[in-house]
């Protein structure tokens, strides 16, 4: 059974531990044959559903790769379940949601007092995890403006027009929104985290398409609510989203213990702007993966480069492991990036919080 003096959970504390530790978002799933032998005989929702099969793919990745800690494998779009929403997972299009939260009857509907009761499955996951992983076991959810894109949407937009609207044209209704949408996280996390999860990733997706004025406006009160509350747990908080390179200083000041990076900004650079009193996670290009091995090996190196052995990296993707990858150029990463950072910590390695490297 995992430890609190694992080093996936050290380093997200900042404590010095060697080797780096590495997972990679998407771990368990699609690219991995044995899962697709899974999902010729059960859709995506079976398997979280069912807590035998659930734990059977989020162990897959751990047998075969050797990363140093197991995510959950389940999808943010299960939160609607718990609010009382119906949708759909389509195949090659992700989460539709047939009718859209777009007025003061559909948000009032939102249930978040009863999200725990009605996913019963996903704590019996956790729970039956902690049972078989030597390794720590991240939960996960889906922070309220990626949810709420999908429900005032429908389902996945580049645009993200009708979100938008609600959140210029009604500012009251879409505040209610996000505050119904952050307690039902908060309920879920927390419940994870009773049946065992050891940290909690919060996936805002979409959360780069918002200007940063709206960010601070219409987003921030809520997540910095949500994060605070999450942190009370004692839990390792990591904060991810995509394109977020213009939000860095923002998304740390919410106060996460880890801010995840995506591959489109510099991780070096990108930790001196958040400020070396977080950690943080990151952030190979996911689709470097499937060029040759010296070119992974020298884009691996630059991510390593950038954290100039500070303690507080955990070395995963920018994103989430594509369906076409190689399993065994994952795991040839992992063993590469344990044997690269296997040496003793450097002393100082890591500035003073907030300083320059």
């Amino acid at each position: 059974m995992a430890t609190a003096d694992d080093r996936f959970l050290r380093a997200c504390r900042r404590e010095a531990v060697r080797p780096t530790p590495v997972w990679f978002m998407r771990q368990a799933g699609r690219y991995m044959p044995e899962y697709r032998a899974l999902r010729a005989r059960f859709g995506l929702l079976d398997i979280v559903r069912r807590p035998d099969l659930c734990v059977e793919v989020t162990l897959q990745p751990v047998r075969r790769l050797g990363v140093d800690a197991a995510i959950l494998f389940s999808d943010i779009s299960v939160l609607f379940e718990g609010l009382g929403v119906p949708f759909e997972l389509q195949e090659g299009v992700g989460p539709v949601v047939p009718q859209p939260v777009r007025a003061g009857e559909a948000v009032e509907r939102l249930d978040p007092a009863g999200v725990v009761e009605r996913l019963p499955f996903v704590m019996e996951s956790i729970r039956l995890l902690r049972r078989e992983l030597e390794v720590p076991l991240i939960g996960f959810a889906g922070a309220p403006f990626t949810l709420a894109s999908y429900l005032v949407e429908g389902g996945p937009s580049r645009t993200f027009a009708e979100t938008k609207r609600l959140m210029h044209g009604d500012p009251g209704l879409w505040h209610a929104l996000m505050e119904r949408l952050a307690s039902a996280v908060e309920a879920f996390a927390r419940a994870q985290v009773e049946a065992g999860a050891q940290a909690i990733q919060l996936f805002d997706s979409w959360v780069g398409a918002l200007a940063p004025a709206d960010f601070d406006e219409r987003v921030a009160p809520h997540l910095r609510r949500l994060v605070a509350a999450l942190r009370r747990t004692g839990v390792p908080v990591i904060y991810f989203g995509v394109d977020t390179g213009g939000l860095l200083e923002r998304m740390a000041a919410l106060g996460p213990t880890v801010v995840g990076l995506d591959w489109r900004v510099d991780l070096g650079e990108a930790w001196r702007r958040v400020g070396y009193d977080r950690a943080v996670q990151g952030n190979l290009d996911p689709s470097v993966l499937r060029a040759p091995w010296p070119l992974v090996e020298r884009r691996a190196r630059q991510v390593l480069h950038g954290a100039r052995g500070r303690p507080g990296h955990v070395f995963n993707l920018g994103h989430g492991v594509l369906p076409d990858t190689d399993p065994a150029m994952l795991a040839r990463l992992v063993d590469w990036v344990h044997e690269q950072t296997a040496g003793a910590p450097t002393p100082g390695a890591a500035p003073p919080a907030g300083g320059a490297s």
